[in-house]
């Protein structure tokens, strides 16, 4: 992959996994609502399954991203990533969790994955593709994590301690998923770096 390409990450944990493998990131924050760095763009990260094919740690790169309403926002060539499955990315403005909410949304965008940077990042008109993980499944709904990451794209530990507190099972599951995921994005990041 073309070094000058950097790898647009929302949160500390998406960059860190693409850093380790030596990739050249940026923290965009949740809905790339920090500063963009200068250049051509790839959206690297987490994102949330769509449909039951696609489970935690599944890489998934990009053919398409469109909004909720499946209008195209990017269209290009999937990365060459091994193991990742080419899929539409849902550009979403906010966290589809539950099973309904995420099932409608496949229905709407017809989407197999979704993020919330995407959509952003197309935006600019310098979106190289698209590298997500899937870090949760509309089956599993990630419960009181889902609002543990903050907008500048850290953790919010007191959320993560109150949701480890009052739903300790649903809680370690979505950690181990994430890591899942996070390996995934590891690996991901090698082969693009």
């Amino acid at each position: 992959m073309d070094t000058s390409v950097t790898l647009a990450c929302a949160l500390r944990m998406e960059e860190k996994a693409a850093r380790k493998a030596g990739a050249k990131t940026a923290l965009v924050g949740l809905g790339a609502g920090l500063p963009l760095p200068d250049g051509r763009l790839v959206s690297f990260g987490f994102a949330g399954g769509l449909e039951p094919r696609f489970c935690p740690g599944t890489l998934v790169t990009a053919t398409k991203v469109v909004d909720s309403e499946g209008r195209t926002l990017w269209e290009g060539p999937a990365l060459e990533v091994e193991g990742a499955e080419p899929a539409v990315v849902c550009a979403s403005d906010s966290v589809a969790n539950e099973p309904e909410a995420r099932r409608d949304l496949a229905t709407r965008s017809g989407a197999s994955v979704v993020d919330m940077e995407s959509g952003v990042l197309a935006s600019t008109g310098r979106l190289a593709g698209v590298v997500r993980a899937v870090s949760d499944s509309g089956d599993d709904p990630v419960g009181r994590l889902v609002c543990a990451g903050r907008a500048d794209g850290g953790t919010d530990w007191k959320v993560v301690a109150a949701a480890f507190a009052t739903e300790p099972v649903k809680s370690v599951r979505t950690a181990r998923d994430a890591r899942k995921a996070s390996a995934a994005l590891t690996r991901a990041a090698g082969a693009l770096s």
